[in-house]
């Protein structure tokens, strides 16, 4: 992971999410909201660009998937500190729900690292569709301002696509990258393998 040579296109505009985060966090402290939200919309943009050019160009590959997903984590946290300091009230309004919904990630988590010593990056289609609601919900309460409908629908799809996760987690002992789902994971023959 430090071999900085080695790295492709699309694992840059995984670094991008990355190297942006601490500007992002700055923005924060100088209360730019207006700058922060177009930087963090760049930054959302780019998970979907190296996406697409590492499928198109067949670069793809399980560093890549963690690079991805590091990248994703970080940019989803950054996000969440923006909404927490732009938009206080809503926050401590809807504490517990929030809560709720992040007991199961943490949990996740603790399980991936137990079991495999580091992240899980599934990307399933089910943690994408959770990752667009995700960001659609933030940037358009930090634009605009909080939508409770599209908050609650974020909250209850997280739910869902972290116990897929979970799920995924206990079906493979090895870890594995890229799965695109439960229905995929039955038929996927790695998910059988054994540590020789």
């Amino acid at each position: 992971m430090l071999t900085f040579k080695n790295f492709n296109i699309a694992d840059w505009f995984s670094f991008y999410r990355i190297f942006a985060a601490p500007f992002l966090l700055a923005l924060i402290w100088l209360d730019q909201r207006l700058i922060f939200t177009w930087l963090l919309l760049i930054s959302y943009s780019t998970d979907a660009i190296d996406g697409y050019l590492a499928r198109t160009l067949k670069i793809t590959s399980p560093r890549g998937s963690q690079l991805d997903s590091f990248g994703d984590q970080i940019t989803l946290i950054i996000g969440l500190i923006g909404l927490f300091y732009f938009e206080t009230d809503f926050i401590r309004s809807n504490f517990i729900l929030i809560l709720i919904a992040f007991v199961p990630y943490i949990i996740q988590m603790i399980i991936a690292y137990l079991k495999y010593g580091r992240a899980t990056a599934f990307h399933t289609y089910f943690a994408k569709f959770s990752a667009i609601v995700q960001s659609v919900f933030i940037l358009w309460s930090l634009f605009y301002s909080p939508e409770d409908v599209l908050f609650y629908i974020m909250i209850g799809i997280g739910i869902l696509e972290t116990i897929e996760e979970i799920a995924l987690i206990f079906m493979y002992d090895n870890w594995a990258s890229d799965i695109k789902g439960i229905y995929w994971a039955l038929r996927d023959n790695r998910r059988i393998k054994k540590t020789k």
